[in-house]
């Protein structure tokens, strides 16, 4: 009998970012991976101890290290604090038969010898210090890149996410089921993180890479696919961030050539992001660009991304920085109709504001 698959449905904040598959060791420690597979299936009604539901779903990651493991499964307290098992509180380690020795592990977090419940850790890195005081159950099939992302979601304290990082939805897959995880765009031969790329990345491959899935992008861009191109700009820009800073001994073809990849990258990852609504990224896209090496900018370049984070200030009803940016946009491109437009739009948006906060001190003194 194959060993069971269950799955994780990730969101960071409220943006959905993918499944992960995890193939448990039934065959190797039978009672922890069952404990793991009734958590995801919330089979097991309410818990003795906490008094809550037995299921991951709806429980947060609570501590991210990168370069580390990303550690999950406190369903009551969501805080690293609790959590319990089903077969109570707590229960002993099975057995250390299985090493930490490769990355995407599936791990039981304790505070101590036989002390695990329903925390759980999945590894970034080989942890060959964990042999011995944590039992391995598990490994991720699918999703590395999900993995990958929470692993590299900003962090506030305490090595928790600034933003939280939920199970939206969990459960186990049939033997021959599918796994619900979509097959690789045609043409994408990279790896979704540079980690876990195994060709070259020299800085000059850094470009190809980058210009390839910034073309894939593109056509997503043109098919108004929105989602997906916004995919394939970000991971463009993640190879790219491989070479953070140019040194005094970089081509200056090597940075003209970078420059000329990022920069539309980022334009039209924060077009995406107007189009989807998210309009905080989008204005945190288009200060990127703005703050980029002004040598590298074209006025064209400039023009769009006044435009589009002036267009993200108006959604966001920040009327007065919205006027800003689209003046700075019109003063670069007086001609450009679709900045007039929306200057237009925010200028009587504003005089309408005008119009009620007079009538309302009107009445106040009336």
């Amino acid at each position: 009998m194959p060993n069971p698959r269950t799955f994780f449905d990730i969101t960071i904040g409220d943006e959905p970012i993918g499944r992960v598959v995890f193939e448990l060791f039934a065959d190797v420690v039978p009672k922890t991976a069952e404990n793991f597979r009734a958590l995801c299936t919330g089979e097991k009604g309410i818990g003795q101890s906490t008094g809550k539901p037995l299921t991951y779903k709806g429980a947060p990651f609570h501590r991210i290290i990168p370069d580390f493991m990303i550690q999950g499964g406190d369903f009551s307290n969501q805080n690293g604090t609790g959590g319990e098992s089903i077969y109570g509180s707590k229960f002993e380690d099975e057995n250390f038969d299985l090493k930490h020795d490769k990355p995407f592990l599936l791990s039981m977090a304790n505070a101590g010898s036989g002390t695990n419940g329903s925390q759980f850790f999945v590894t970034t890195v080989p942890t060959p210090h964990l042999d011995g005081k944590h039992v391995v159950f598990g490994r991720v099939l699918k999703g590395i890149s999900v993995v990958r992302e929470v692993e590299r979601t900003p962090k506030g304290a305490n090595d928790a996410p600034a933003s939280p990082v939920i199970i939206a939805d969990c459960g186990e897959l049939a033997e021959g089921e599918d796994d619900g995880i979509a097959a690789p765009d045609a043409g994408d031969k990279y790896a979704d993180w540079p980690d876990d790329y195994e060709g070259p990345k020299e800085d000059k491959d850094l470009v190809i890479i980058a210009q390839d899935l910034k073309n894939l992008g593109n056509a997503f861009f043109k098919s108004a696919d929105y989602a997906r191109a916004s995919r394939k700009y970000e991971k463009a820009i993640r190879y790219l961030n491989e070479k953070p800073v140019f040194d005094s001994d970089d081509a200056p073809e090597l940075v003209k050539d970078f420059y000329a990849v990022k920069i539309p990258c980022y334009l039209n990852r924060g077009f995406c992001a107007l189009k989807l609504e998210r309009y905080a990224k989008a204005i945190k896209d288009m200060n990127s660009v703005l703050d980029m090496d002004q040598e590298f900018l074209s006025s064209a370049d400039k023009t769009k991304a006044y435009f589009r984070r002036g267009s993200a200030y108006l959604k966001s009803g920040d009327l007065e920085s919205a006027k800003k940016d689209l003046e700075s946009a019109k003063k670069l491109n007086p001609a450009d109709a679709g900045v007039q437009r929306e200057l237009a739009n925010v200028n009587a948006k504003l005089q309408a504001k005008r119009e009620k906060e007079k009538k309302a001190y009107a009445k106040m003194f009336a």
